[in-house]
């Protein structure tokens, strides 16, 4: 069944600059979201997803109360929740294999509300910018897609990318909205940043640097988020990057170079040097083969637990 807006069908053929004047409601939406300012949300009861991880839960969860993610310039960061059970999966998405991806975080959402009887699936849709390579219109297009090849029907509630999501100032185009959080409790979406990002945001950056698939990160049942076990080949050249000034990083390490947040280039650089440090996972990082496993402890924070413990 088909992705739609207010019980009809989306035409995919159209432009989505043409959808978006079929449904005015929908160009509304995302200019209230654009106008709120960006909440700092700190760790307490917060799961940080990064590039190319999902998480789901449901309001039932003891541990985890807020979903979200950031720094994303063509990104997409996608919430897809199920009406009746409340179960929400909140992912960030770069283009890589979007079409697998959805198909993903629909099965695990579903898993989550079969029994719920009633409600349906609901979509939103932030990020991306007028960026010089398109890419941003690209992966719009990807989602749309694969969002209307599902089996069930979904329904696109908020829709606030590329050309919804920009601004421009002295001919350069940027994101307005770099990052959402969701409230998993009350269905809330608001722009976000994150002063914490872990735990292990090196770990799990060094992944996606590797060349990640979609990981899903929590589970929800035990409230435990799993980093890991992952594997990868020494990163190539990674002593010259290292040696590379700022802007050559961000030339050629960034999708969209002058749209990219002030942090984003020691970002990288603590990824690489991680890297560097680390060749063979799977020897340093996880000599067992088993994830680090991470609970909420009484303050809200997140605390390594032993896996043999579990």
């Amino acid at each position: 069944m088909p992705l739609l807006i207010d019980g009809e069908r989306i035409d995919l053929a159209r432009p989505t600059g043409d959808m978006i004047r079929a449904f005015p409601h929908l160009e509304e939406k995302a200019k209230q979201l654009r106008s709120q300012p960006a909440q700092i949300v700190e760790p307490k009861g917060l799961l940080y997803v990064q590039q190319r991880e999902f998480a789901v839960t449901t309001p039932r969860d003891g541990s985890v109360s807020i979903l979200g993610s950031d720094d994303a310039t063509t990104c997409h960061i996608v919430v897809l929740r199920h009406t009746g059970s409340g179960a929400t999966c909140l992912t960030h998405c770069d283009g890589s294999d979007t079409e697998a991806e959805v198909t993903l975080i629909m099965s695990s959402v579903k898993s989550f509300s079969d029994t719920a009887g009633y409600g349906r699936l609901e979509v939103h849709l932030v990020g991306g910018f007028n960026d010089d390579r398109q890419l941003s219109q690209k992966l719009t297009n990807q989602l749309l897609r694969a969002f209307d090849l599902q089996p069930d029907d979904v329904h696109l509630v908020t829709f606030c990318v590329t050309e919804l999501n920009d601004r421009e100032e002295k001919d350069i185009h940027f994101p307005i909205i770099y990052g959402i959080a969701v409230n998993v409790k009350t269905a809330e979406i608001f722009p976000a940043t994150f002063p914490e990002k872990g735990p292990d945001e090196d770990l799990r950056s060094a992944h996606v640097l590797t060349g990640a698939t979609l990981t899903n990160i929590y589970d929800a049942k035990m409230e435990q988020l799993h980093i890991g076990p992952y594997s990868w080949r020494p990163f190539p050249h990674v002593d010259f990057w290292l040696e590379q000034d700022d802007e050559e990083i961000l030339q050629n390490l960034s999708t969209s170079p002058l749209a990219e947040p002030p942090h984003f280039v020691s970002h990288i650089r603590s990824t690489l040097t991680f890297l560097k440090e680390h060749p063979f996972p799977s020897r340093s990082l996880f000599p067992d083969r088993k994830p680090r496993i991470y609970k909420k402890n009484e303050e809200g924070l997140w605390e390594q637990v032993c896996s043999d413990t579990i």
